[in-house]
């Protein structure tokens, strides 16, 4: 077989993959799934999954600068820059200049903060709970084990340090 019919014997196979087959496709999907659960849950308190994380996070740590917070909840410092906007004209956080570095701003939570985020967690954990419903405890641990794993495994390609 000569190296062209090879390569057109590869893409036609290629043409043919079982998406069933690829873990990718199921990542998004699973992606999809929490991400809807995620909004029948919490929709009427108008807060995204990644105002959640970030939110969660500034209360976690309060303080904490945006670099730190775009690492911790795996997204960009400026994608993150844009949710601490919308969370800061919303009243549930603030920025002040960091005592130690007058270029870096330190994210604080306000009471309004608080009180959303104590607010959003129970709706937030009812859609954890429908996400891993259908599977057994056993399931849900190991799944989470292994979920952690491949994270922690590719930290440098999802803008979240390993091994928190």
């Amino acid at each position: 077989m000569t190296t062209n019919s090879r390569d057109e014997a590869n893409a036609a196979s290629a043409m043919h993959l079982n998406l069933q087959n690829l873990p990718g496709h199921y990542a998004r999907r699973i992606h999809q799934l929490a991400v809807a659960l995620y909004t029948q849950e919490v929709a009427k308190l108008n807060i995204t999954p990644l105002q959640y994380s970030t939110l969660q996070t500034i209360c976690n740590q309060p303080g904490i600068d945006q670099k730190t917070l775009a690492s911790t909840v795996g997204s960009d410092t400026a994608t993150i820059g844009g949710v601490i906007d919308r969370l800061e004209s919303r009243g549930l956080v603030v920025r002040n200049v960091a005592p130690h570095d007058r270029r870096a701003r330190q994210i604080t939570p306000t009471a309004k903060g608080l009180d959303t985020l104590a607010e959003v967690i129970p709706y937030m954990l009812e859609s954890q709970r429908r996400l891993l419903a259908p599977l057994s405890p056993k399931d849900r641990k190991e799944f989470m084990r292994i979920m952690k794993a491949l994270v922690d495994s590719n930290a440098e390609l999802s803008n979240r340090p390993a091994k928190e």
